[in-house]
């Protein structure tokens, strides 16, 4: 399954790592920190301000949509891969 970030942007779900919301990244010492070591993986989805963080292994992607949005979202299509998964084992 896949996960919308927005701007017509999605990234497979398996793939995310974390999703956090910008205003409690900027809370951290460690999130900034990292940030800054991974510049070159960074990939803004909007001209506008993000609302949130997704970490994925190979791209940390600055979306325009709320944490919480993703994170449903994200919980759906993990709830769907589980439901194919058992399905597929099952008799």
């Amino acid at each position: 399954m896949y996960i919308h970030l927005g701007d017509d942007f999605v990234v497979p779900s398996k793939d995310v790592i974390m999703i956090m919301d910008t205003a409690s990244s900027k809370t951290s010492d460690i999130v900034p920190e990292f940030l800054d070591k991974q510049k070159e993986k960074v990939v803004r989805l909007s001209e506008g301000e993000a609302k949130s963080i997704v970490v994925t292994e190979k791209h940390i992607y600055f979306s325009p949509l709320a944490a919480g949005t993703l994170k449903k979202r994200a919980h759906i299509a993990f709830d769907i891969d589980s439901i194919r998964k058992t399905n597929l084992m099952a008799p």
